[in-house]
């Protein structure tokens, strides 16, 4: 007797989910890309488009001269500083995380678990509560006294070692078979070198995803470089673009009218992050879902 073909039909309340999922995460991102877009449109007004009664999200007479308005200040030299600081933060921090996370997660010492439990207490501490206790341990340990103000060491030392890269890792290294690592130390590799030759390579997605995530945070750090930094040609970007905020504050424009200087300032301000997100998105997807991010 010939078989009857098997005829699957999806469940409709399932299509009906997964709709109402697709709706939900759309509004989401169209919630976020609204000031964003409103932010560049407004950075291409002349003055006189915007503050309007009618919302123009595309200009009329569009112009650059905020854009020439912001590059008058040393914009550059605080790009720099921003790129020289963040990027050393972020490679140091994935060194510092990914060895730190490996111990945590494959060696076995007493009082693993309640490290473990430190880095997870300082990931629910708030930066600004840390402010203030850093900046008097910089002072006793000399590092403003000594002349390391204003420069690059004093900016990165505070952000070499990251709880949040700690856990990242740990958590990897955790859903790794431990399988490999036995066959490679049965090989004769020390635990060095299984660190270095095969756990390291496999943590690409948890070191994409980090990479992203502390480039972020360090790009927009402000508090630490604004206490740290007294001269103007070193500060980060975060802190320059402080001068452009309405008001006058931090000796800028006193037209607190001059949302377009303003908007073309935040627009420079973000593009470092949107482009290092736009090119590793990819990745950075992958490494969320599997680098230990959800759990």
């Amino acid at each position: 007797m010939p078989r009857l073909p098997i005829v699957t039909r999806r469940r409709p309340l399932r299509g009906t989910l997964d709709a109402f999922l697709w709706a939900l995460g759309m509004a989401f991102a169209l919630t976020w890309a609204v000031p964003l877009v409103q932010m560049i449109s407004t950075s291409l007004k002349p003055p006189g488009e915007v503050l309007t009664h009618a919302l123009a999200w595309v200009p009329v007479h569009p112009t650059i001269q905020p854009y020439i308005d912001v590059f008058k200040k040393p914009v550059l030299e605080w790009l720099l500083n921003s790129v020289v600081v963040t990027v050393t933060s972020t490679v140091m921090s994935l060194i510092t995380g990914a060895m730190a996370g490996y111990a945590l997660a494959r060696l076995h010492f007493p009082g693993r678990r309640l490290v473990f439990w430190a880095v997870l207490i300082v990931l629910m501490i708030p930066t600004e509560m840390t402010i203030v206790p850093l900046f008097i341990g910089a002072l006793r340990t000399g590092l403003v006294n000594r002349g390391l103000a204003d420069t690059w060491v004093a900016m990165i030392i505070p952000q070499v070692a990251s709880a949040f890269s700690v856990y990242l890792f740990r958590n990897f290294f955790l859903s790794l078979p431990v399988e490999l690592e036995d066959s490679a130390a049965i090989d004769g590799a020390s635990r060095f070198r299984i660190f270095v030759a095969l756990a390291v390579p496999l943590a690409r997605p948890a070191m994409v995803a980090a990479s992203i995530l502390l480039f972020t945070n360090y790009w927009n750090t402000f508090l630490w470089p604004l206490l740290i930094s007294f001269q103007d040609n070193m500060k980060t970007l975060p802190v320059g673009m402080l001068i452009f905020s309405p008001g006058g504050i931090g000796g800028g424009p006193t037209d607190i009218n001059a949302y377009d200087t303003v908007m073309a300032a935040m627009t420079v301000l973000s593009i470092p992050t949107l482009v290092a997100f736009l090119v590793l998105q990819r990745q950075f997807i992958e490494g969320a879902t599997g680098a230990g991010i959800k759990g």
